[in-house]
């Protein structure tokens, strides 16, 4: 009994932390949650507001109030809004490198239009991948949290939030039954929101090399220290990885003079700084060590 009533004040400590600072959106046919992350500033999912310039939201409370989209990402399925209706406290973001299977957690939103809806469960895996697609670039969203505790229709952008109230996540998908996964707060997802607060897109550099991860050789591996690298499945006829003379079966390891060793650590090195500047890529080639210089372009939905 005494496990269980720990339990549950810490569930309803964090519900009565992060609750009032979850609103229910709504954003022309779309509608789910987000999350207040500043003075006037909230994040949702991109897919909740998708193709809308302004929309609605609700606070538990009963407060209502206008939304600008500032900005989306398709590609990560994050979103910005901000307002200049008062808004309740900004809720702390966490770091969801620092969660481990197991760890409860606590899922606060929308569902089904119900306010202020809170459910928990625990982290049941991390490092999942979730597909995304904007117009024809594809990419992945990296290290995905997956958890049981339930989401519904109306959860998506709400919070993801730890024991101690902070926002680790942002939930996106229902995958199944018991089976829910949140875009990870993490550096990458500061940095995107950063971008569509400052800029309202997000700029990425553009390769145009498709790959999946692939064991190196067992010398290769031990001088560099890692057992894996990035296999080239296809190259773009065309694009900045054909220009810099990529080849499929190519096995990178490494790009901008860091590791490479699957898809997403590629995609770490492609945001805007990287367009227009030469970015060293060394390859596995055969038996031969090859270093190319490759000049990423800016990704568009065209590419």
């Amino acid at each position: 009994m005494d496990e269980l009533d720990a339990y549950s004040r810490t569930v309803s400590t964090v519900a009565a932390a992060v609750g009032p600072s979850v609103a229910a959106v709504r954003a022309g046919r779309g509608s789910g949650s987000a999350v207040v992350v500043d003075d006037g500033v909230l994040v949702t999912n991109a897919h909740v507001v998708a193709g809308n310039r302004d929309g609605e939201v609700a606070y538990a409370d009963g407060t209502e109030g206008r939304v600008t989209v500032r900005g989306t990402d398709p590609l990560s399925d994050l979103a910005v809004l901000t307002t200049r209706d008062p808004t309740p406290p900004p809720l702390p973001l966490g770091d969801a490198g620092e969660l481990v299977v197991g760890q409860l957690v606590v899922a606060v939103g929308n569902p089904l239009g119900l306010a202020g809806s809170v459910t928990a469960g625990v982290v049941s895996g991390l490092g999942r991948a979730l597909p995304v697609r904007s117009g024809r670039a594809s990419r992945v969203v990296e290290d995905v949290i997956q958890t049981d505790a339930a989401l519904n229709p109306g959860n998506s952008g709400g919070a993801l939030a730890d024991a101690s109230g902070r926002v680790v996540g942002i939930n996106t998908a229902v995958a199944g039954v018991g089976l829910g996964l949140a875009v990870p707060v993490t550096d990458t997802t500061r940095r995107i929101l950063e971008a569509l607060r400052a800029d309202g897109r997000v700029r990425r550099g553009y390769l145009g090399l498709v790959g999946a991860p692939a064991p190196l050789p067992a010398d290769v591996a031990a001088r560099l220290g890692r057992p894996k690298g990035l296999r080239v499945a296809e190259v773009v006829p065309g694009s900045p990885a054909a220009r810099a003379g990529l080849h499929a079966g190519d096995l990178v390891v490494s790009a901008d003079r860091e590791p490479v060793s699957d898809a997403q650590g590629l995609q770490r090195r492609l945001f805007a700084p990287s367009v227009g500047r030469t970015m060293p890529v060394t390859v596995l080639r055969g038996e031969a060590m090859v270093d190319v210089i490759a000049v990423p372009a800016e990704l568009t939905e065209s590419t």
